[in-house]
């Protein structure tokens, strides 16, 4: 039986050579969606290179940690914090929209979908802000659930963390009337080391009909990025004839958008 995932490339508008990559992979079908920081100052100028490719979805890469202005902190900010419930909500919700009306203002419409870079959205309080916030917006976007990890990649101390940090963000979701894809992966160490085909295998094989699979693929040698060299490998082999040859033995494929 063919089952069908959404494979996501995070962190569209980082940079060109990364934004180019997905746009590439897009075009050949190899990704079905892609999220984006729409604080980045590439971003205006890449949203109609988006448009162009009408079976992709496109969503909000919500941030709070990648320094595109003054309002960005290091993770372990934002990690300390929500757990002591310390975080200024009010900012947080002019976060979310000042984000929401730089998508739309450069996309022309809402995101299919939000997620957040280094999972942050899910976090307590962030999620608080962020759910209350798209109330105002309307619209439907579907949210990306890390507490629904399905398989750990190959990092369990990291995967166990993210879960019980994210705890109860989808069951929150699903209560405010967003839907949550109910399988989530593409966790690893983005070790330039790891072996990134083997660890696709696994996620193909395991996964089940719907799922949702992050992935970072990107080009170019950012000495600012410190995962540049993971994003390479992540590109060379979507791009490959063994990323498909692999979708084909599992009976699975990246869905394109359905609406």
């Amino acid at each position: 039986m063919s089952r069908h995932f959404t494979l996501c490339a995070d962190d569209f508008a980082q940079s060109a050579a990364i934004s180019e990559a997905i746009i590439e992979l897009l075009a050949a079908r190899r990704l079905s969606a892609t999220s984006v920081f729409s604080q980045s100052p590439l971003w205006p100028a890449l949203a109609a290179q988006l448009a162009a490719q009408p079976s992709a979805e496109v969503g909000l890469h919500f941030n709070l940690t990648h320094p595109f202005d003054d309002g960005a902190r290091p993770l372990s900010h934002w990690l300390l914090n929500s757990q002591l419930r310390r975080l200024p909500l009010d900012w947080l919700a002019d976060q979310v929209r000042r984000q929401l009306d730089a998508f739309t203002s450069a996309f022309g419409r809402l995101p299919d979908f939000i997620d957040g870079h280094q999972h942050v959205h899910a976090l307590p309080q962030v999620r608080d802000a962020l759910l209350s916030t798209l109330k105002t917006f309307g619209g439907r976007p579907y949210l990306r659930a890390p507490d629904l990890l399905g398989h750990p990649g190959d990092s369990r101390i990291k995967a166990m963390i993210l879960k019980a940090l994210c705890h109860g963000f989808a069951r929150q979701a699903g209560k405010a009337g967003y839907h949550v894809p109910a399988w989530f992966g593409g966790l690893y160490s983005l070790s330039p080391e790891a072996d990134y085909p083997a660890l696709m295998d696994k996620w193909l094989a395991t996964m089940p009909d719907g799922a949702l699979l992050m992935c970072h693929p990107g080009s170019g040698d950012d000495a600012d990025d410190p995962i540049a060299a993971a994003r390479r490998n992540e590109y060379g082999y979507l791009a490959s004839a063994r990323f498909t040859e692999s979708c084909e033995r599992f009976g699975t494929w990246p869905r394109p958008r359905l609406n």
